[in-house]
């Protein structure tokens, strides 16, 4: 059982692999027991973890499998785990986790029966780790990578290696903080082709194929990882996709939630839980809405394309507001939280209000409110309350 599995494992562990690591690369312990790393198909989890093997633990004993092995399917994951612990194993990882029913229960039972073997599981972003039927969010450390930020884009592009800032920060130092960077590059001149087609790492394994890579990663998204996680009937599968597509071409403060339901033939309730499977898969992201998990109850006051890099595959002219909006949005919402407000286009964290537009945006909209900053599209340089928009890509 386990050598035709150790061959497939070594050849994987041989790849050649890029020098450049993502931000999460120094953030994952090689003490920890079991370590989960969960994102949007093709953010580079797969990479990010050959990495940690081969620069972290390259002397210890490890086993990688793919989740839908048919050796794996066959004898299940706890029985591996017990042979390849039996015969020294040290580190078992686990790709694409999500394809194997109930994998909840059998990663419990290697982590209580096993106290010597480390367990590494890559997994969608809609794997809902924190409400498994084991509840693992008491046993492994949850490590979740985003796409692309526009600093890592500009570091991959251009060799240069630049800081990331936290949000009080830029607001606070702005200028400065620009005028460092602009020493260094140009970052309008890069700015369009991250928005285009710069949010995944495959960009740069071959930037001709780029949109094509992108097309079947998310239709894989659709068609597979979706129905494996949360058992979707094939029709509806149909209707996601007709979704997406739909919303793309609309504003997002504009979205008719009846003709939408009218569209893909879904209740209101059950649209709104596909948004939140939408949402959760990394596909889109949802505004004003209370939410916990995917169970949506209330209306959504927008909804956006999870990434600008999104509207390539799923619209034909995006507009340019929506875009920068979406940019916006996508860089924030790793590390904090992005909602709708009354006056403004987005409140961060509860207490932040950013009006987000060209670079001859005025404050009008947002006038006479604490706490609230113009981001303007199209500015190398910003002054006082008006923040450069690229520069919000670099927050991680």
């Amino acid at each position: 059982m386990l050598e035709p599995l150790l061959i497939l494992s070594n050849q994987i562990l041989s790849q050649k692999l890029p020098v450049y690591k993502r931000f999460l690369f120094d953030r994952l312990n090689s003490d920890e027991r079991m370590i989960a790393l969960l994102g949007a198909r093709g953010a580079g989890k797969t990479t990010l973890l050959l990495q940690y093997l081969k620069e972290k633990v390259a002397k210890k004993r490890k086993l990688y499998v793919i989740a839908d092995h048919p050796l794996v399917l066959q004898h299940g994951l706890f029985n591996i785990a017990d042979k390849f612990q039996q015969s020294g194993g040290e580190i078992l990882v686990i790709d694409e986790i999500h394809k194997i029913k109930n994998f909840e229960i059998d990663l419990k039972l290697i982590y209580d029966s096993f106290f010597t073997l480390q367990v590494l599981f890559i997994g969608s972003s809609a794997v809902a780790i924190n409400n498994a039927k084991a509840d693992l969010s008491r046993r492994a450390v949850i490590h979740k990578l985003p796409i692309l930020s526009f600093r890592e884009f500009l570091e991959f592009e251009t060799g240069s290696l630049f800081e990331s800032y936290k949000v009080d920060d830029i607001i606070a130092n702005h200028t400065q903080m620009a005028m460092d960077i602009i020493s260094k590059i140009k970052p309008l001149s890069f700015f369009d082709t991250y928005l285009s087609s710069g949010a995944y790492p495959f960009y740069f394994d071959n930037k001709n194929s780029y949109m094509q890579k992108l097309l079947a990663s998310s239709m894989q998204v659709l068609d597979s990882d979706l129905p494996a996680i949360y058992n979707i009937e094939y029709n509806k599968i149909q209707a996601l996709k007709k979704m997406m597509s739909m919303l793309c071409q609309s504003e997002p403060y504009n979205i008719n939630i009846s003709k939408l339901c009218g569209a893909v033939e879904l209740n209101q309730r059950t649209l709104y839980k596909y948004l939140g499977i939408l949402q959760a898969a990394g596909l889109i992201r949802i505004l004003g809405a209370k939410s916990n998990g995917i169970s949506i109850i209330s209306k959504p006051e927008k909804l956006y394309l999870d990434n600008s890099n999104l509207f390539s595959i799923f619209c034909t002219i995006p507009k340019k507001g929506t875009i920068r909006e979406t940019f916006f949005a996508s860089m924030l919402s790793y590390k904090h939280t992005i909602n709708y407000p009354k006056q403004g286009d987005f409140i961060v964290d509860e207490k932040l209000i950013f009006e987000i537009g060209g670079k001859e945006k005025d404050i009008k909209q947002i006038k006479n409110l604490n706490n609230a900053y113009i981001v303007a599209d199209d500015i190398e340089i910003g002054t006082d309350g008006k923040i450069p928009l690229w520069l919000f890509g670099f927050l991680y």
